[in-house]
């Protein structure tokens, strides 16, 4: 008798996506805990919770996308997340890089155009019992200035140009990760304090996100 094909277990998925995660450089282990332990197939879609272990983007509501692991990894590994550290993400999209923040950090402000992703977000912070979230709807590229400085900054959408407002908002010696860049393809970038009211820029590499815009979705 012929043997069914083998289908792996999501603990399968997991184990061989943080080992993918590894050999391309996101090595911190306190990142690889918080990946490991954030159930990536509540964040997606029904129809693709069949590939929510994969290395790729994913489609989620009003157009966006869940980024795909590698980068989250990355941007959170470039970002130095420290367990004292008040985060302000600028995209809460599905709440799946959120809700690695929350796992860093002491506390993540989050700033979403979306009233739709911002409830289904919120949604699933309830499920998972997070009380170190709090969401605002509202304009990312304004940031949340009353909550202002922040100790680091995450930026999970493209601004065209130097994102002034945001790095305005940012502690001496903070950090702000960000894609900036007009094109299809933009250039990640770390902002670094330099304690005299300046940035040291580093480019870490080349990604796919989709623009930062302003003021908050028209919504059907």
């Amino acid at each position: 008798m012929a043997k069914l094909p083998h289908k792996d277990t999501h603990e399968t998925q997991l184990a061989r996506l943080i080992l993918a995660l590894r050999s391309q450089g996101v090595t911190e282990p306190a990142v690889l805990g918080a990946i490991e332990t954030t159930p990536r197939p509540l964040f997606t879609q029904d129809l693709f919770k069949d590939r929510a272990f994969e290395d790729s983007a994913l489609p989620i509501a009003c157009g966006q996308t869940i980024s795909q692991p590698f980068i989250v990894g990355l941007m959170t590994q470039a970002l130095r997340v420290d367990k004292r550290d008040r985060v302000l993400e600028i995209g809460t999209g599905s709440g799946y890089q959120t809700t690695i923040l929350s796992k860093l950090s002491r506390l993540v402000y989050t700033v979403e155009r979306y009233r739709t992703l911002m409830r289904d977000a919120e949604e699933r912070f309830k499920t998972l019992g997070l009380t170190n979230v709090i969401t605002r709807f509202g304009d990312g590229g304004e940031g949340w200035p009353e909550q202002a400085p922040f100790d680091r900054i995450m930026v999970t959408a493209a601004a065209s140009d130097e994102p002034k407002a945001l790095l305005a908002q940012l502690k001496p010696g903070g950090v702000l990760v960000a894609p900036i860049g007009k094109g299809p393809v933009q250039s990640l970038r770390r902002y670094t304090g330099d304690g005299k009211g300046g940035f040291v820029i580093e480019a870490l590499t080349d990604v796919r996100f989709v623009p930062l815009l302003d003021g908050v979705a028209k919504e059907l």
